[in-house]
């Protein structure tokens, strides 16, 4: 005798014959095989559906730093030398003035008369000499002023 079952869930199986197609329901097919009987037992198929992750996006581009050029010295780049102008006869705070207007904007100052006096305000003071001569290069501080007070004797 024969007879077919629609098997439900818990039932055991004896023998699994499975045929499966991506597209189609598959059947899995089983069969026992008694002394007085077959029996055929027709499950519902278990189908799976593969997700499919979409890959990740490439990392934005990183802009490559802009390469600047080493700076290149040139004759015209170079500050020219700065000359001594001539300062004799003015007033300290005008030869100040003219040494810095030259591109030197530090220069010393010294009492002419050896009495170590300080300069506190430049406009009372003449210079009466002063050292490098007139045309010469100079830096920060190679100015040296010799000077007195307006009042007193002077080559002016």
């Amino acid at each position: 005798m024969r007879s077919v079952i629609v098997a439900a869930a818990g039932m055991a199986l004896v023998g699994t014959a499975a045929a499966c197609s991506s597209s189609e329901e598959s059947t899995a097919v089983a069969e026992s095989s008694t002394t007085s009987s077959t029996t055929t037992v027709v499950a519902p198929a278990t189908t799976t559906t593969a997700s499919v992750t979409p890959a990740p996006a490439a990392p934005a581009a990183i802009p490559a730093p802009a390469v600047v050029p080493p700076a290149v010295v040139t004759p015209e780049a170079v500050a020219a030398p700065v000359l001594m102008p001539p300062v004799v006869c003015m007033n300290l705070q005008a030869a100040q003035n003219l040494i810095q207007d030259a591109g030197v904007f530090f220069s010393r100052s010294e009492d002419a008369t050896g009495a170590g006096r300080s300069q506190i305000n430049d406009s009372n003071w003449i210079v009466v000499d002063q050292t490098p001569g007139v045309g010469v290069p100079i830096g920060e501080g190679d100015a040296v002023l010799s000077v007195v007070k307006l009042d007193e004797p002077n080559n002016c």
